[in-house]
């Protein structure tokens, strides 16, 4: 399933007052989304750092019951974790990656 990040669910809200409703939707979507795609090739950094930071708003949000902005909390704190040994983990790969294709471009020695 192709995933269409130019949809307004993947925007990060950009300031409170949103309806608590929509935004609780839209984070569970993504979640949804990035679950599905990580069984692949490992989680989408992008992506987690949307969830993260809609979680973040959310807690954020005054009307919200405070076990939910608890609990968005948490949550917003464990994405950021995910995205950074994402982040970590892509820095370990490309330098892998470049470590590999100098010896593989590199002239042998007869």
């Amino acid at each position: 399933m192709a995933i269409e990040h130019s949809n307004p669910i993947f925007l990060a809200p950009s300031h409170g007052g949103h309806n608590p409703e929509l935004m609780l939707s839209a984070v569970l979507h993504l979640m949804s989304h990035y679950t599905a795609g990580s069984a692949a090739a490992g989680g989408c950094v992008k992506l987690a750092s949307v969830i993260e930071r809609h979680l973040k708003a959310l807690a954020s949000l005054p009307e919200l019951a405070p076990v939910l902005s608890a609990t968005c909390q948490q949550l917003s704190e464990q994405w950021a974790n995910e995205v950074e040994r994402n982040l970590h983990e892509q820095e370990k790969t490309n330098f892998l990656s470049r470590i590999m294709a100098r010896a593989r471009t590199a002239p042998s020695v007869a």
